[in-house]
């Protein structure tokens, strides 16, 4: 008997999906109205009149006085990016149970804690990452390594994205057309809303009507656009080089012109898709067809610790820091919005995770196609999911999303090739809002750093963001095809997680320091430094066996 494919199986049946979808999502709600206000008040005590550095640091390119749904919708999809799909669709190898398990109770009491406390702790710390924040609670070598890490995680992220924009505008041509088209349009909600002064909604759901059409357009009326290779340089690779182009331009721009009103509209977008998907779910009602646990999958490394890293930003991820440090509370016009934009946003990103786990172990089972026909049920779900390998691979990971979702969303009438354009218009928009926000992240750690070390010429925002850009497309370039990030690819999910715990400790210091009781952020930074340190170890003695010295190297 294989062993690899022993699972525990509970009998399927149509409304298993429906009710965990909505237990999950009255959970969230109940959370949000009781643990969230129990953090923000008596934990956190945030102060509606306390001042905040969008307005004592106010400059219109950074530090904008800014509305709470305008910077919910910048930070909801700044940490939201491509990370809370191809988590959970990869994790739920290990069976649905696990992995919704881990999606709903530690976006609740990690995740969420997490990115609030970032947010607060860097709102009265007129809006310093971190890393430069830990400088000053603990000690300026602490402060440099977190720096360092941070620094590390962008230049991957940064490199990383580009490629993986570039390889989704190969898979999704008819998805070309409406992502360059929300720069225009992003540009004019946000001159409507900071010029014309005009209502933030009723100019946003025009620019949302905009956005929808040039959709149709890119699906109906021109033929899928796709780059021809150029100068030796294939089409990916000239994507990419464009792409570090447009991160260049955004994150040097003031953030109001272009990088906020854009993710206000990506984040319309994004709640009328899990809308209609949550639609789908009620009405394809599509039985589980995953196994409920799987504890020895063919290839995968085991359980327990590595759900907790390969499912990141569905739960908790290091990077929500990056962006609660680095950009929203540099735009936050009240301490007292810090609940509804930290907290607030990371149950949202669990909806979006819950749905994708709804998609790939229910929906992959109303139909996938293959060369010997149509499956459907168990023998589907096994097709994409037969082992790791098979599992784990950029391309595996959205069609098993992408096809779940396609097939919940036929239930509606919604026709099968607009489906997958609007996919992957969402897919793009949010991997996009990851690259350029990380982009602009990192050309503040780059301007932090070089204060610290006396190299001022750094500190300016065009010479940083050109060493941000630069020092990602040397890594990019490295290797042909513009995969080098991909070679250090194996170490950011740890890395990733290591700086989850590191800064639920910097929170957990800061509530200490001030005689707070930090148990709240305590117990979440033990569990998360315990888990990422197995996982470290045992993927340093896995790289040392395989002799995969540079990954060995640097894990060490």
């Amino acid at each position: 008997m294989n062993t690899a494919f022993i699972h525990v199986k509970i009998s399927p049946m149509p409304w298993d999906t429906v009710f965990l979808g909505v237990l999950s999502f009255l959970g969230f709600i109940i959370a949000y109205n009781t643990y969230g206000k129990f953090l923000s008040q008596r934990i956190f005590r945030l102060d509606k009149r306390a001042e905040v550095p969008s307005k004592s640091l106010r400059d219109e390119q950074d530090y904008v006085p800014t509305r709470k749904e305008i910077v919910f919708g910048h930070h909801f999809t700044s940490i939201s990016g491509l990370g809370p799909i191809v988590g959970p669709a990869i994790g739920i190898i290990w069976g649905w149970v696990p992995a919704m398990l881990w999606v709903v109770f530690g976006s609740i009491f990690l995740g969420a804690v997490h990115d609030l406390g970032s947010l607060v702790v860097s709102l009265r710390n007129q809006g310093q990452s971190l890393g430069e924040i830990a400088g000053k609670l603990v000690s300026p070598r602490v402060g440099y390594l977190f720096l360092f890490i941070i620094f590390f995680e962008l230049w991957i992220v940064i490199a990383i994205f580009a490629l993986i924009i570039a390889i989704l505008f190969q898979m999704y041509p008819t998805a070309v057309f409406p992502i360059w088209m929300e720069i225009p349009i992003a540009m004019w909600l946000g001159y409507m809303i900071y010029r014309k002064k005009s209502s933030p909604m009723g100019v946003s759901i025009v620019a949302l009507i905009l956005m929808y059409a040039t959709i149709l357009v890119g699906t109906y009326l021109l033929p899928p656009l796709k780059l021809p290779s150029l100068g030796g340089f294939s089409s990916i690779e000239i994507w990419m080089f464009i792409l570090l182009l447009y991160c260049y331009i955004a994150s040097t721009l003031p953030v109001w012109r272009l990088l906020q009103p854009r993710d206000f509209i990506n984040s319309h977008e994004l709640m009328v898709l899990l809308f209609f998907l949550f639609l789908g779910l009620l009405f394809s009602r599509p039985p589980i067809v995953a196994p409920a646990l799987q504890l020895h999958p063919a290839g995968a490394p085991s359980l327990y610790p590595f759900l907790f890293v390969v499912i990141a930003c569905g739960a908790i991820s290091g990077f929500h820091s990056l962006v609660s440090s680095g950009v929203s509370s540099k735009q936050l016009e009240s301490e007292n919005h810090a609940q509804f934009v930290g907290y607030g946003g990371m149950l949202m990103e669990g909806v979006l995770s819950v749905l994708v786990l709804a998609a790939v172990m229910g929906g992959i089972g109303l139909g996938v196609k293959t060369k010997a026909g149509l499956l459907t049920g168990s023998a589907a779900w096994q097709h994409l999911y037969f082992s790791w390998q098979a599992a784990s691979g950029l391309n595996a990971k959205i069609s098993a999303f992408v096809t779940g979702s396609v097939n919940m969303l036929a239930s509606l009438h919604i026709p099968r090739e607009l489906s997958a354009t609007l996919l992957g218009v969402f897919l793009v928009s949010f991997a996009a809002t990851t690259l350029d926000s990380a982009t602009r992240i990192q050309r503040y750690v780059i301007a932090e750093l070089s204060k610290d070390t006396r190299l001022n010429f750094l500190s300016y925002r065009h010479p940083a963001t050109l060493a941000a850009v630069l020092s990602a497309l040397l890594l990019a370039f490295i290797q042909k095809g513009g995969r080098g990030a991909i070679v250090l690819w194996p170490l950011f999910g740890t890395v990733n997680q290591l700086l989850a715990g590191l800064a639920l400790l910097v929170i957990t210091l800061y509530l200490i320091k001030r005689k707070i009781r930090a148990i709240y952020t305590f117990l979440p930074f033990l569990f998360m430094v315990i888990m990422t340190g197995w996982a470290l170890l045992l993927n340093i003695k896995r790289f040392y066996y395989t002799r995969i010295w540079h990954l060995f190297f640097m894990g060490e």
